[in-house]
């Protein structure tokens, strides 16, 4: 593996790419850190770790993580890249029930073009919304249940420069994510949200320190034993999270033989892979996103049951894990119904002359592809729900800071593996071509079966 990382920078043209991406992954990391006016930088620090401290993070700890901390810092890319992950799958939801939309992706690149560009729109707008929404936030903090002033001078004009500055903030890490996707090595907009997870692990390892050593400002008197049963549960959740990210449900296809002119077309056989994880991360995010908000609804209703069911909805409630994992699996199928058409695929194989031995072409094909689609769907789901509630049942029954609890499941591991696979498998692309060993000397990066 060394030497393939050393082989990567003998090659001109991937050298190239690295190295730019490298650079402006830098760029985000100073958009994360330079501070939005007219904000106590100092206080709203002490407020996100306060809320990290009592439910592992909440809105703005989710908003911070994904920012790599310019939520933290109140940057001026406080919003991060988020709202351009919100416009890409809402337009990914809405092509598989708008007709127009659907006809604009049948058009080649020349219709994604057009849906990218409807993307950077919607993004816009969603930059106005939420970062109008930021800025009543901090400047009324009660809401978050926090009794302390952050914004110096509240008003109109505070509003109006936080929504344009974050707006600015993030499209122009869009930007950026775009040039390294053309340009760099990997999907930019994934690598951006990765960097911005991995930056807080020099944080995580001094907080694991602290627990190990047994400080005065430690949650716990860790002894070694932990820090040893910490890093063998990190193998595993990570192998876990490895194989989660890698299984395929690899379907047999065969092609029959035409006969054209002089010329025999098809008779070769392939396969179909189906991904058992095949909705990623998206069934994370929609219900953390999701069950927030109750909460922060619940907390503004002066009454007392509502202030009591705010309680019950907090992370480390028994309710709040039952509720998370009910609709990891729900939005589990959600995504599969909505992204994954079975009618489409059979169509396509009985147009091109392909057919799943021993399954008639049609409908029984589609009937046998959705129904195989639905019993590995569940063996994924269960999985991504395990993978889901290790960082809260960490925080909360091992008393584990939620910063280090965060690296060993939920969003921040599986955005982590994916695109860290992905950008290996595209590195490794470069190396084969060139006659290099890849990072697996005897064959390329596989999905399991």
């Amino acid at each position: 593996m060394f030497s393939a990382f050393a082989n990567s920078f003998k090659i001109p043209e991937l050298r190239a790419r690295i190295l730019f991406t490298m650079g402006l992954i830098f760029v985000c990391r100073i958009v994360a850190n330079i501070p939005t006016p007219g904000v106590d930088a100092v206080a709203l620090r002490q407020v996100i770790a306060d809320i990290e401290s009592r439910t592992g993070g909440g809105f703005l700890g989710l908003i911070d993580m994904f920012s790599g901390g310019a939520m933290r810092n109140c940057a001026v890319g406080a919003l991060g890249i988020m709202p351009y992950i919100s416009a890409s799958i809402i337009l990914q939801l809405l092509t598989a029930v708008v007709p127009a939309l659907e006809r604009l992706v049948r058009e080649g690149d020349a219709g994604r073009q057009k849906i990218t560009q409807y993307g950077r729109y919607l993004t816009v707008f969603l930059c106005v919304i939420q970062g109008y929404f930021m800025a009543v936030t901090l400047e009324h903090p009660e809401a978050l249940g926090i009794n302390r002033q952050i914004v110096l001078n509240p008003g109109l004009p505070f509003r109006l420069m936080t929504v344009l500055t974050m707006t600015t903030g993030t499209l122009f890490i869009m930007w950026l994510g775009e040039q390294i996707t053309q340009r760099g090595i990997g999907n930019g907009i994934s690598l951006i949200i990765t960097e911005g997870i991995v930056s807080r692990l020099p944080a995580a390892v001094f907080a694991v320190s602290h627990m190990v050593r047994g400080t005065e400002d430690s949650v716990a008197q860790f002894s070694p034993f932990y820090l040893v049963g910490l890093i063998t549960m990190l193998v595993l959740v990570v192998a876990g999270t490895i194989a989660l990210t890698q299984g395929l449900r690899k379907i047999p296809i065969q092609y029959a033989k035409r006969v054209v002119g002089r010329k025999v077309y098809g008779g070769q056989s392939t396969y179909m892979p189906l991904r058992v994880n095949y909705s990623g991360v998206m069934p994370i995010i929609f219900a953390q996103s999701i069950l927030m908000f109750p909460a922060i609804l619940l907390r503004r209703i002066p009454v007392a049951f509502a202030q009591r069911m705010a309680d019950a909805l907090m992370m480390d409630t028994g309710l709040y894990l039952f509720l998370y994992g009910l609709m990891i699996l729900f939005f589990s199928y959600f995504w599969v119904a909505t992204q994954f058409n079975p009618i489409q695929i059979a169509d396509d194989l009985k147009k091109y002359g392909g057919y799943v031995p021993g399954i008639r072409p049609g409908k029984p094909t589609a009937e046998f592809l959705d129904s195989t689609m639905t019993r590995i769907t569940l063996a994924g789901a269960v999985f991504l729900t395990v993978i889901a509630v290790i960082p809260t049942v960490m925080s909360r029954q091992f008393s584990v800071p939620w910063l280090v609890a965060s690296f060993f499941g939920g969003t921040s591991l599986l955005i982590v593996v994916g695109v860290m696979l992905d950008t290996m498998r595209q590195v490794e692309s470069h190396l084969l071509m060139r006659h290099y060993d890849g990072f697996l000397r005897k064959g390329r990066l596989h999905g399991r079966r």
